[in-house]
């Protein structure tokens, strides 16, 4: 059975692969930003760190690089994660 969550439900370390992202909860400006920054459907995501505060950003690994998300963005973004092995 397949596993779906959003990205900022994401357990910290937790390596996972972009399944979809829902376009059309985003604003224009984010959404290019995504696309940019190279979130697409098969890419491979890792939640690095989550501030402290509630509402605070979610920095994750995409590639080489390491973003920061807000978590209204972060929730937009399904990923399956991956098995311990993979």
């Amino acid at each position: 059975m397949e596993t779906r969550v959003t990205l900022e439900q994401l357990a910290l370390g937790q390596g996972a692969t972009v399944a979809t992202i829902d376009w059309t909860r985003l604003a224009a400006p984010e959404a290019r930003r995504l696309r940019e920054l190279g979130f697409d459907e098969g890419v491979g995501v890792e939640v690095l760190h989550r501030a402290r505060l509630g509402g605070g950003p979610i920095a994750c690994r995409i590639g080489r690089m390491t973003v920061a998300l807000r978590r209204v963005v972060a929730g937009t973004i399904y990923v399956q994660p991956l098995s311990p092995a993979e």
